[in-house]
């Protein structure tokens, strides 16, 4: 049995990952903020229903002593590092918070499975936002990386740390570079769950109007559960390497907005109202992925743009009831 540890474990994609591995008959533990635990019924809402199969470590990442702890207990077969400061600012107001939580956490992740666990193989997550203000779309794993957002810095920095531990300590890591990618379990931070969650809310008389920004914006939005089993396939090579995981596929916030009321038999147009202080520009170059990397190792998509949505408000329905 392999054993697997994953930071981020109550998040989106931790939560599918948690559930994969275990169907897959891993040992998983989750590397869990101690808080959480004070609030479990809600902290702890995506992964109810594996709750009695995994195991949830009280780990703060950014205290290196307790990840060693841990780790030396584990010796885990695989480790996801999924955890982050995932608020994209365009300001650098808490650069200090992100570039600990985000980047620190990663070094002290890496440095600690190099001592005691050097066979252990790695996956990070990296992110879009990466690339930030793209010279060429759609990008691969050779463009450049242009961040500018505090949050894609510390990506950036995070993926030359690993990329360095691969090529001078053989330590066998590997990026993913996520981009947009949807599920029910999306956080309501998030302008996708905002947007089904007040277009439900509408359908049933609970609300009468959406505020967003520009609507004008373009993403590359893919399915959740899709994305982590990328993650796993990643690890299942026989030669670490990076990787795109994308659709290749651009859809506006207009696209996603007008497809969600369509579903609900509502007309957009009479609800949703812009609201300056949403707004953020769209790209010059729009961030879009190449993915044709992971598709030569065995990876494809199971949901289409509209799907994902449908599925989405489904179960925001259901959720309801």
């Amino acid at each position: 049995m392999k054993t697997a540890i994953i930071t981020g474990i109550t998040g989106q994609d931790g939560s599918y990952l948690a559930e994969f591995l275990l169907s897959k008959n891993y040992k998983v533990y989750g590397f869990v903020r101690r808080e959480s635990f004070e609030n479990a019924s809600e902290s702890f809402k995506n992964i109810e229903k594996v709750l009695d199969k995994i195991e949830l470590l009280p780990v703060s990442i950014t205290d290196p002593l307790h990840i060693y702890k841990e780790i030396s207990k584990i010796m885990p077969d695989e480790f996801y590092h999924l955890a982050a400061q995932s608020f994209v600012s365009y300001h650098m107001s808490d650069e200090i918070n992100i570039m600990n939580i985000n980047f620190n956490s990663t070094l002290y992740i890496a440095n600690t499975l190099k001592e005691l666990a050097p066979q252990c193989r790695i996956f990070f997550a990296g992110s879009s936002e990466m690339f930030g203000s793209p010279e060429e779309s759609p990008q691969n794993e050779t463009s450049k990386f242009n961040p500018k957002s505090i949050y894609g810095i510390a990506k950036v920095s995070s993926y030359y740390l690993l990329k360095n531990y691969r090529d001078k300590d053989n330590i066998y890591v590997s990026t993913g570079i996520m981009y947009n990618h949807e599920s029910s379990r999306r956080g309501n931070q998030f302008v996708t769950k905002k947007i089904i969650s007040t277009a439900v809310k509408i359908k049933y008389g609970k609300a009468s109007k959406l505020e967003l920004g520009n609507l004008e914006a373009l993403r590359d939005w893919g399915y959740a559960p899709d994305y982590v089993y990328a993650m796993w396939l990643i690890l299942q090579q026989d030669k670490a390497d990076d990787y795109i995981l994308a659709t290749g596929k651009l859809h506006s916030v207009k696209d996603f907005v007008r497809t969600v009321f369509e579903y609900l038999e509502l007309d957009y147009k009479k609800h949703v109202e812009i609201n300056p202080n949403f707004y953020r520009a769209s790209e010059k170059i729009p961030l879009s992925g190449n993915y044709k990397k992971l598709e030569s190792i065995g990876w494809k998509h199971t949901k289409t743009f509209d799907e994902v949505i449908k599925e989405m408000i489904d179960i925001e329905i259901k959720n309801r009831n």
